[in-house]
């Protein structure tokens, strides 16, 4: 298990380009067509699968959104905040 951060460590801690939104750090991810949102959706997917930690990702035309917490905790956690980190080196 991941642990808990408290609302200053999430500021501190979350990557740029990743906004707060309640229990949640989000992303949307822009892309040049709708493929290549598909492929990076599919590498994100490989990476959740590889750390059994699964965001909720939502492919649009040309953008996919991505959004990261820690349901049995309640919250953010670490865990969270080093996924995004590996999500943003996939872009």
């Amino acid at each position: 298990m991941a642990d808990l951060l408290s609302d200053d460590e999430v500021q501190t801690r979350m990557p740029s380009g990743w906004e707060r939104e309640g229990d949640e750090i989000t992303r949307t991810y822009e892309f040049d067509d709708y493929l290549k949102g598909v492929a990076f959706a599919s590498e994100v997917g490989e990476i959740s699968e590889e750390e059994f930690h699964h965001p909720e990702i939502i492919i649009g035309y040309k953008e996919v959104e991505v959004r990261l917490t820690s349901h049995e905790e309640g919250g953010i956690t670490t865990k969270d905040v080093d996924m995004a980190e590996r999500f943003d080196d996939v872009r």
